[in-house]
């Protein structure tokens, strides 16, 4: 039965692409607006059909400039958070040559950053800097690679210097940083803990297509999605000082989730 529902759940998701995919095409070849708004209705798509409950506390500022700084544990991160509002991601340039994947990250309009070479990261931060000053709000996954889901790894400061290229390029005085936490927490409505966590993290050398089947065949995940408090970020603000505390506040509220101690604050407060 399982495998039956994953088959029909991944016609779905064809169907809706296939329908989806040419009107995106269209709208970035001739610059609509709706381009930001078509990727966000296919996450949310994705995200119900897979079986994802992302449940969100605080949310996405609305300040521009804005870059959102997020620990990555799976490619289901870009379903979730990609599925809150219209954004565009920050990917290793290797993501753009992915089957299938490749091409719907650079339909999500996504910018893509040659990790190796440091040459390459100032022309990013500067694309970077130029979306943020048009109004996008980017999402850069700060750690550079994703984790087991139990832990927030390191972040780089590299892109996060981006702030200051888009204050350079829409001429403002201030720009904003927003920490963002993303935490499974449940699998079918159970606790997962460390060891269940792994059915959804995907990292290392994992195989993409038979994660993807997995997580699709068993659905049911609760994800936590959890949005600090928005950094103002001026032309002398340290870039290393800045991306040690966005790494603290993220592995801080990355913790509260997994202990499940943001749910029952939550639920103490309702009561």
């Amino acid at each position: 039965m399982a495998t039956v529902k994953a088959v029909c759940i991944l016609a779905a998701l064809t169907l809706i692409t296939v329908t989806l995919v040419p009107s995106q095409w269209l709208a970035m070849k001739l610059g609509w607006p709706v381009q930001r708004q078509i990727p966000l209705l296919w996450h949310k798509a994705a995200s119900r059909l897979i079986g994802l409950r992302v449940r969100q506390h605080g949310e996405m500022a609305s300040e521009r400039p804005l870059l959102v700084t997020s620990n990555h544990c799976s490619w289901l991160d870009i379903v979730v958070i990609g599925g809150t509002r219209p954004l565009s991601f920050i990917a290793k340039s290797e993501v753009a040559g992915w089957p299938i994947f490749g091409r719907f990250a650079k339909l999500q309009r996504t910018v893509f950053v040659n990790r190796h070479r440091r040459t390459a990261t100032g022309r990013v931060a500067q694309e970077v800097a130029q979306r943020m000053a048009q109004g996008d709000a980017m999402v850069l996954f700060a750690e550079g690679t994703s984790s087991n889901g139990n832990e927030v790894l390191p972040f780089r400061s590299a892109l996060v210097g981006a702030v200051h290229h888009a204050m350079n390029v829409g001429e403002k005085d201030v720009a904003y940083v927003q920490p963002l936490s993303i935490a499974y927490t449940r699998l079918q409505g159970m606790p997962m803990g460390r060891f269940w966590r792994a059915h959804v993290a995907w990292y290392g050398d994992m195989e993409l297509a038979g994660h993807l089947w997995s997580v699709i065949k068993e659905g049911g995940l609760d994800v936590e999605l959890t949005w600090g408090t928005p950094i103002p970020i001026d032309k002398a603000t340290n870039r290393k000082r800045l991306t040690h505390d966005l790494e603290e506040r993220v592995r801080g509220m990355t913790i509260e989730s997994l202990q499940g101690n943001v749910r029952i604050q939550e639920e103490r407060a309702q009561a």
